[in-house]
C-alpha cells in the first residue's frame, strides 16, 4: 500500500512539475532570476511549514538532533540554493535546448549514484525505459551537439550534479526525518544562502521594487513549488530514488501538452520523441507493477471470460 502511495505521489510531482515549467517560463521573463528564485523558494518554504503546523507536526522539529540539522543545512546548500543560481546563470548563457536536455537527463545521474551509495538495483526494464526517456528528450529538445558543453552548459551540468547528489542525501535523510521537514528545510535554508548571495551582489534592494504583477507570478510559482516538494519527498519515502527520478519524466509531456494547447506545433522529430518518452514512462510503470499484474492475471482473465 505504501509503495502504491509513493508511486501516486511521484506521479503527482511530475504533473505539478509539468505545469510549473510551463508557468515559470513566463514568470522568469518579468523579474530578475535570482530575486525570482529567492522569493518563490521562500513562499514555498513558508507554505510547507504552514502545512506542517496544520498537520500538528511541530514536534518533528523538536526531535531533530545536531547531525540531523547539519544534514538539513547541507540539503539546503546543495539542493535549495547553489544549483538554482548555477542553473539560471547557465541557462542565460547556454541554449535553452541543451540546458533543458542536461537537466532532464538528471535521472541518469541519480540512478548511477543510487546504485553506488544506496545499493539500489536497476532491473532490465527500468534500464530500457531510461534509454527510451533519454532518446525522447534528445529528439524533443532539439539537442545541438555542435555547441554542447560550453561554459553555460557546464554550469547547468554542475547544477544538475548537485541536485542529483541532494536527491541521494534526501533519500537517506527521510528515513529518520519527516519528508515535509526535509522539504521545508531545503527551501528555507536554501533561501538563507541565496540571501547572502543577493547581499554580496548588491541585489537585495530590488526586493522593495517589485510590482503587483511580478509578485503575482512569484506567488503562483511558489504555491506550485510547495506542492512539488511536498509530494516529491513524501513519495520518495516509499520508493527507490532511481525509479522516482525516472517517473518525473512525465513532467515534460505535460509541459508539451500545455504548449500545444497554446498553439505550439511539433515537428516529426519532436513527435517521435514524445512517443519515446511515453513508451519509456509506460515501461517503467510496467516494471513497477508487473509482479502485481502477473499475480492477478488469472483473476483478470476469468473476469473477461465471464463477460
Amino acid at each position: 500500500m505504501n509503495h502504491k502511495k509513493g508511486i501516486n505521489l511521484i506521479i503527482a510531482t511530475a504533473v505539478i512539475s509539468g505545469f510549473s515549467i510551463f508557468i515559470n517560463q513566463f514568470g522568469v521573463k518579468v523579474i530578475n532570476s535570482d530575486i525570482y528564485t529567492f522569493l518563490k523558494n521562500l513562499i514555498a518554504g513558508l507554505l510547507v511549514v504552514g502545512v506542517m503546523l496544520m498537520l500538528k507536526e511541530r514536534g518533528e522539529i523538536k526531535k531533530l538532533k545536531t547531525k540531523d540539522l547539519r544534514l538539513l543545512v547541507l540539503i539546503g546548500l546543495i539542493g535549495g540554493s547553489v544549483p538554482f543560481l548555477l542553473f539560471f546563470k547557465g541557462l542565460a548563457i547556454s541554449g535553452a535546448a541543451n540546458g533543458s536536455l542536461i537537466h532532464k537527463s538528471m535521472f541518469l545521474l541519480v540512478a548511477v549514484l543510487a546504485v553506488i551509495f544506496l545499493k539500489e538495483k536497476l532491473k532490465k526494464n527500468l534500464i530500457i525505459g531510461m534509454l527510451l526517456l533519454l532518446i525522447g528528450n534528445v529528439l524533443i529538445l532539439n539537442f545541438n551537439a555542435g555547441v554542447f558543453l560550453h561554459r553555460g552548459d557546464m554550469l547547468i551540468l554542475l547544477a544538475t550534479i548537485l541536485w542529483a547528489i541532494e536527491n541521494i542525501i534526501s533519500k537517506k535523510a527521510i528515513k529518520t526525518i519527516s519528508p515535509r521537514l526535509v522539504a521545508g528545510a531545503r527551501l528555507l535554508f536554501g533561501c538563507m544562502f541565496i540571501m547572502v548571495y543577493l547581499a554580496i551582489t548588491g541585489q537585495l534592494n530590488q526586493l522593495s521594487q517589485l510590482s503587483f504583477s511580478q509578485l503575482s507570478w512569484v506567488w503562483l510559482t511558489g504555491v506550485l513549488l510547495a506542492g512539488y516538494v511536498i509530494t516529491w519527498y513524501s513519495g520518495l519515502k516509499y520508493i527507490d530514488v532511481s525509479t522516482a527520478s525516472c517517473l518525473l519524466a512525465l513532467g515534460l509531456p505535460v509541459t508539451i501538452a500545455l504548449e500545444i494547447f497554446q498553439g505550439r506545433v511539433l515537428n516529426v522529430f519532436q513527435s517521435a520523441g514524445l512517443l519515446f518518452l511515453t513508451a519509456g514512462f509506460l515501461l517503467i510503470l510496467f516494471n513497477i507493477w508487473k509482479k502485481k499484474f502477473i499475480q492477478h492475471l488469472p483473476e483478470y482473465l476469468a473476469t473477461l471470460l465471464r463477460r
